[in-house]
């Protein structure tokens, strides 16, 4: 990475903006439709505010915590993205070792552009993100693929029964380019999201390849197949993720897809406090993504209840800068945010995060000051 050390992820993101295909920057940061929920989640942290603690002892602190009975450094992980390849040759080998270097899971997707195999292979601790595919048994192999790699929770995201109206895809004709492929897919070279088309190719292929007929009796199914940490990602309402505990799930992501699915549906941020109280004595953690840019807002989420948050556009911006030492530099950020964080709210584990108290301050753009009468 060049130039002076960035400061910050919307930096990062800067700098990968100009460095990407205006097309592939879009496919990246693009939400659906208006982009009115893309804009929201961003909106839902910076409105949030917290109550900071005094007369603490925070000479030493620990960002430590257990996530899916693994020990992490921190409480976030990357999140499952597909293609990472767009942004860098060594995609998610790449991010995955630079997860492992700061001691944070990494989510290897469906439709990743390396296999399962080459990922866990990078000493990262894995979770393995299921679409819910047309072909059964192309399901069923990649759960147990996913196990034999050694990947140690299997993340079924479960608001994605097709593409959201990704309005930017659809202008641009955003097909993949040649090399980048869903390694993890029998299809994957010759896939329709090569085959330029009028819209979004990518769309198409997934419309062809994801079942919308996922239901909770697929998911009781799909909990009696694999012994692997369950974790349900796309959960908004509050009776859902009640459900999916009650159903032995264990955990829940709440999350509107990035803002690129329903274009209306409401941050996840918003509704954290009533998903923990719903999951109630139930053994099932609640994580939670969208919008997450720096360490303030990782802790702003453990405020709100969350055992954890996950970080996905930010990493591909890191991989466009500089490879795996750029989603280095945004994970070292995020921790040395958290820390500094962390200790100003007078805590000093990431359980009395959990205690700090939120206020919500809409936002409102600043009045100009009144000019002096000349």
């Amino acid at each position: 990475m060049t130039g002076p050390q960035p400061l910050t992820l919307h930096e990062i993101e800067q700098r990968a903006a100009a460095l990407l295909p205006p097309a592939v920057h879009d496919f990246i940061a693009g939400g659906s439709g208006a982009e009115a929920s893309l804009a929201a989640n961003r909106a839902a942290l910076d409105e949030l505010f917290l109550v900071p603690r005094v007369l603490r002892d925070v000479s030493v602190r620990s960002t430590a915590c257990e996530l899916l009975g693994t020990p992490a450094a921190a409480p976030y992980a990357v999140a499952p993205v597909a293609y990472h390849r767009l942004a860098h040759p060594d995609g998610e080998l790449a991010a995955a070792r630079a997860a492992a270097k700061a001691g944070v899971p990494f989510t290897a997707a469906t439709l990743s552009s390396y296999p399962i195999e080459e990922i866990t292979a990078t000493g990262a601790t894995t979770w393995f993100q299921l679409y819910w595919l047309r072909d059964r048994g192309q399901r069923l192999d990649l759960v147990r693929r996913a196990e034999a790699a050694g990947c140690t929770a299997l993340v079924l995201t479960v608001d994605v029964p097709w593409m959201g109206r990704r309005l930017r895809d659809i202008r641009n004709g955003f097909a993949l380019p040649p090399e980048v492929t869903a390694a993890n897919l029998t299809e994957a070279a010759h896939s329709a999201a090569h085959t330029a088309v009028p819209g979004s190719a990518v769309a198409v292929h997934t419309a062809l390849s994801f079942a919308p007929t996922l239901t909770w009796a697929d998911v009781e199914e799909l909990r009696g197949l694999t012994d692997l940490p369950l974790v349900l990602k796309g959960v908004l309402d509050p009776e859902d993720a009640a459900r999916a505990a009650r159903s032995g799930v264990d955990a829940v992501v709440v999350s509107n897809h990035g803002g690129r699915q329903l274009d209306g549906a409401v941050p996840a941020v918003q509704l954290l406090g009533e998903v923990r109280a719903a999951v109630g004595d139930h053994d099932c953690r609640v994580l939670v993504d969208g919008g997450i840019r720096s360490g303030l807002d990782v802790l702003r989420c453990l405020a709100l209840g969350a055992d954890a948050a996950l970080v996905g556009r930010p990493v591909l911006w890191g991989l466009a800068t500089a490879g795996e030492a750029g989603v280095s530099a945004v994970l070292d950020l995020l921790a040395a945010e958290l820390d500094d964080a962390l200790g100003l709210a007078g805590c000093a584990s990431v359980a009395e995060a959990r205690t700090l108290r939120t206020v919500v301050r809409p936002h409102r753009t600043p009045t100009p000051p009144a000019r002096e009468p000349s």
